[in-house]
């Protein structure tokens, strides 16, 4: 992976491939990616977002229409992201979709709705990414995982199967990868300003009294936050740091 000759949380000369890159944390990711000096590659399923925000980012940054549970065209991606700008040094396995709902009325459907994106979306593009970036000398993993990781939220049993999954592949991916020099690494963020923290939480008193009320800074974390703290995970700065989970949550998970 190449590391700025100075400064080890630089990202210049690196290229990433962020999901769900066109809003929120994926956007907030990009935003710090591109400030530190990456190449920045965003994908989702919407042009018109995707494209508006690629020309807002600026010259280092391109987009791909991508659906991750399209899962045939997992390794076309990374190969298109890297013919046109060159080695994927970091994958960051953003891209999400949530449910609420009682868990006696949800669904087979409705699980494997969430488990399809984010877990085989998230291993896909992993497995593809990983075996280019061992060809090429190394790389880094990332999953955006969640505070559903790490305790017990109601109504949110597919998310929570979902994200909880994503600390055991990371741990198992980074036991077998990282002697290949692929870290794989996970962020469990907190309550982050995002439509789909509006949705569930905000738009509901009761919930939005509990989160802040479990939150020792009493506030809610902007993308940005994610973002530098992804940003310092790809960079050589943290190059000693595989299989973990960080919490950016604002103590929530700490928090009585």
């Amino acid at each position: 992976m190449a590391e700025g000759p100075q400064d080890p949380f630089s990202l210049e000369g690196q290229v990433a491939l962020i999901t769900g890159g066109g809003t929120g944390i994926g956007l907030g990711i990009a935003k710090a990616f591109v400030a530190r000096g990456a190449k920045v590659v965003i994908s989702g399923r919407r042009e018109e977002i995707l494209r508006s925000q690629a020309r807002e980012l600026g010259s280092q940054a391109d987009f791909r229409v991508h659906d991750v549970t399209d899962f045939s065209k997992s390794e076309s991606l990374i190969q298109s992201v890297e013919e046109e700008h060159g080695d994927l040094t970091a994958l960051i396995n953003n891209a999400g979709n949530s449910l609420k709902t009682p868990t006696e009325n949800m669904t087979e459907e409705e699980m494997l709705g969430v488990l399809n994106v984010h877990v085989l979306g998230a291993f896909s593009l992993s497995k593809f990414a990983a075996r280019r970036m061992m060809e090429h000398g190394g790389g880094s993993i990332l999953f955006i995982a969640s505070m559903t990781s790490l305790f017990g939220v109601p109504y949110v049993t597919a998310y929570s199967a979902a994200k909880s999954a994503h600390l055991g592949m990371v741990r198992t991916m980074a036991t077998e990868w990282s002697m290949k020099g692929i870290r794989i690494n996970a962020i469990a963020p907190g309550w982050i300003i995002t439509d789909m923290v509006r949705k569930n939480v905000i738009s509901d008193p009761e919930r939005l009294a509990k989160v802040l009320g479990r939150t020792p800074m009493n506030r809610f974390g902007e993308p940005e936050d994610i973002g530098w703290a992804a940003a310092f995970l790809a960079s050589s700065a943290a190059r000693f740091i595989t299989g973990v989970c960080l919490p950016v949550d604002g103590g929530a998970s700490i928090g009585f």
